[in-house]
């Protein structure tokens, strides 16, 4: 590679700016922090669906139609396969040094199968394990089994893993991926979006507030069983739900039977609608249904409310009810309905006395300290580079990982 001109660096993504998610929120982090280190950027997604806000780059994104299922979600195997098989194409007629793979597992064997044909290295950005997450779920085994081989296969052959936690990266370990191969870059989110200053939503009585995706594996359907228990104390208290995901029909008819009028759906809304309503809350709501095999992520979602200073109330057990109860973000219950609901007690008690306002700066100051998404962007694209200028010797044509 001339030393005169850029790194050519392409992103492969389902999801991409201005589409709503944290894996569009961290793509956009990386891009961002590519560009700034002049490299010569493209990313290779999806066309965001209808009524999406304008959004203008400074850098070459290159859209794609896309099949979405009925929420507007590129989500399942059918749709996935809609993005990965014109982007095989797309990638391999790519002039790109490196390529950044995001999951699914079938993206990344895309990534993977042409670099090999194109003789280049990619980066696997391990944001979560992702057959962890579809081990809780209710799909056959056989599906398991097809997916981790796919993901396996992809990580082994990645020049290097980016991972958003060490316990991310002790699980991408498991895949036989060697540990120098894997850095932890961090995670976060945009402190100038979710901060503790702006519009606050406002309310009748004290509400709690649940935003991003809903799936089986989180079991949000706690919050609402606990809800009557809350009621009982606090009898204007409510809960709202923004985002959408698979658990999102269930929980809409827990929420009639459980708690009618009191809970409410609100779809997906862009990051500022969110933070104004996360703003106004008595606490954000947090979950991990255990023993499903994802006890070791930590929800996007903590980072954003304790970045507007809201406590979060967090449900499971491991890295998020550590992160929660470590940090003064807010209360950690165990996944029981008692548990949660004293939790959910304390917090609009708090905020009926104005406690709650007394760790607002303290926990937004944290996030700002500890977990920008600029930051982590910045290390990745760092990591990225870093990749492309330890493959430039390798003139016998061997890849990165490719002979593994």
């Amino acid at each position: 590679m001339s030393e005169n001109r850029p790194v050519r660096v392409t992103v492969a993504t389902r999801l991409f700016t201005p589409e709503v998610g944290a894996a569009s929120f961290r793509l956009r982090a990386l891009v961002d922090g590519l560009a700034a280190k002049d490299a010569d950027v493209s990313v290779v997604t999806t066309r965001p669906p209808k009524g999406s806000p304008a959004f203008k780059p400074r850098y070459k994104v290159s859209r794609w139609p896309v099949l979405r299922d009925a929420g507007g979600n590129v989500r399942g195997y059918v749709q996935y396969m809609s993005f990965d098989v014109p982007a095989f194409f797309r990638l391999l007629f790519s002039p790109a040094d490196v390529v950044v793979s995001e999951p699914p597992p079938t993206t990344g064997v895309v990534v993977a199968l042409t670099s090999a044909l194109r003789r280049r290295p990619f980066v696997y950005y391990a944001a979560d394990i992702w057959t962890e997450a579809l081990s809780a779920t209710d799909v056959p085994a056989v599906v398991i089994r097809v997916m981790r081989a796919a993901e396996g296969f992809a990580l082994r052959r990645a020049a290097k893993v980016i991972a958003i936690s060490d316990a991310v990266a002790q699980k991408v370990e498991q895949f036989g991926v060697p540990r120098n191969r894997i850095t932890v870059v961090g995670n976060g989110i945009d402190t100038s979006v979710f901060g503790p200053e702006g519009e606050t939503a406002g309310s009748d009585g004290p509400y709690f507030v649940y935003t991003g995706t809903m799936s089986e594996w989180q079991g949000a359907d706690i919050f609402i069983r606990a809800l009557p228990a809350v009621l009982a104390e606090h009898p204007g208290a409510s809960i709202r739900f923004f985002g959408q995901g698979a658990d999102e029909p269930h929980l809409r008819e827990l929420a009639e039977k459980t708690a009618p009028g009191r809970v409410t759906f609100g779809g997906v809304i862009p990051p500022a609608d969110a933070a104004r309503w996360i703003r106004g809350a008595a606490a954000a709501l947090v979950s991990i249904k255990p023993g499903q095999g994802y006890d070791f992520a930590k929800p996007t979602k903590i980072y954003a409310a304790a970045g507007c200073g809201t406590p979060v109330v967090f449900a499971g057990t491991g890295e998020g009810a550590a992160l929660v109860s470590g940090n003064g973000l807010g209360e950690a219950a165990i996944y029981d309905v008692d548990s949660v609901a004293a939790a959910m007690c304390r917090v609009a008690a708090g905020e009926k006395t104005g406690g709650n306002a007394d760790g607002r700066d303290a926990r937004a100051g944290w996030v700002l300290q500890h977990a920008s998404l600029a930051t982590s962007g910045q290390h990745a694209a760092a990591e990225v580079l870093s990749t492309v200028a330890r493959s430039e010797p390798a003139a016998s044509g061997q890849i990165p990982g490719g002979n593994r």
